[in-house]
């Protein structure tokens, strides 16, 4: 099943399954009127579906079915969010060794053209290991926590941040936890993802390369408004049922800019619920995101966007994610 988080007219965000190839949506608590009270509470939101787990979901798959026309709405009539608006926790992981590489190198480039002397400075940071694909991203899985109230929805503005030049996308999937999590095995956590949705993770590359030397996180490169596009829904785990051979494209105003396959991931989806949720529990709902595809970013061909520029992040299977990229209105 394919679920949304859509505004109504009047304002409010409500859960929705897309049907007939996408082009309408079921409100799924309009189309639940014969639904128990007791279950009819897990369709207030998505995130309450998710906690509803594998009843909500199959409760769900009869309120589609059994929909008539009232509970139905033109997809072109709805303006959808983030399939979850917001997540209740986000962590964006680095599963491509590709992109980091091709990253790296280019972000020293980026760096060092900011000096005097760009070739020096390009020299000095090789030789000291800066702006390298650190070591310990081949023995664990490496995370940080973007910013959850920065999350927009797919057509949703990307507002460029005043206090950047150099402003990227990048594209990356990923999934929401089901049900609790603790200690999880690795045969087990496949167990724990509900569904999936695209991430284009918005970056402010001359922030992010600045700030990136003091070793604790990405900071204001990541973190400002409108930075987190997700969407346009969320696939349940059980209609897309391998998520490592998915091709994903990212095209700028209708021009390819870059290809990837989520077969090239040096850390599988399973690796990230082992790893994060080792004396930490974790809760229906969490967003992990896979972090960039090989050439799945500007930055790894030195192009970046410009603002009026419209970003589409396509993954077989999920959708398309489209933002419009606009500069930051003027202070009065």
């Amino acid at each position: 099943m394919k679920l949304v988080t859509y505004e109504s007219a009047r304002g409010e965000l409500r859960a929705g399954a897309l049907i007939d190839e996408g082009t309408a949506i079921v409100d799924l608590a309009h189309g639940q009127t014969q639904t128990p009270a007791t279950e009819a509470r897990h369709f207030a939101s998505v995130q309450a579906m998710i906690e509803g787990d594998d009843e909500a979901l199959a409760q769900a798959y009869r309120i589609v079915k059994q929909a008539n026309a009232s509970a139905r709405i033109a997809r072109a009539d709805a303006h959808l969010k983030a399939p979850v608006h917001p997540p209740i926790q986000m962590r964006d992981c680095l599963c491509f060794e590709a992109h980091l590489k091709q990253a790296f190198q280019a972000a020293r480039k980026l760096r060092a053209s900011q000096f005097p002397d760009p070739a020096a400075k390009m020299a000095e940071m090789e030789r000291e290991g800066i702006l390298a694909v650190p070591k310990t991203f081949y023995e664990q899985p490496i995370y940080y926590k973007p910013n959850r109230f920065a999350v927009i929805g797919t057509d949703d503005d990307v507002v460029w941040p005043a206090y950047s030049k150099v402003l990227d996308f990048e594209l990356e999937f990923g999934f929401y936890i089901k049900g609790k999590a603790l200690d999880v095995a690795k045969e087990k956590a496949r167990e724990h993802i509900y569904g999936y949705t695209i991430f284009n993770d918005i970056s402010a590359r001359d922030a992010q390369t600045q700030e990136m030397g003091g070793q604790l996180g990405p900071g204001k490169g990541k973190d400002f408004d409108t930075a987190n596009a997700m969407g346009p829904c969320l696939v349940t785990a059980d209609e897309l049922t391998d998520p490592y051979r998915l091709t994903m494209i990212a095209r700028v105003n209708g021009e390819e800019w870059g290809r990837g396959n989520s077969n090239s991931m040096y850390w599988s989806f399973e690796d990230l619920i082992t790893h994060v949720s080792r004396n930490e529990t974790l809760y229906p709902g969490e967003f992990f995101g896979s972090g960039t595809v090989g050439n799945g970013c500007g930055l790894e061909q030195m192009r970046f966007l410009n603002p009026g520029d419209v970003v589409e992040l396509e993954v077989e299977g999920i959708g398309i994610l489209r933002n419009r990229i606009v500069a930051p209105k003027a202070k009065s």
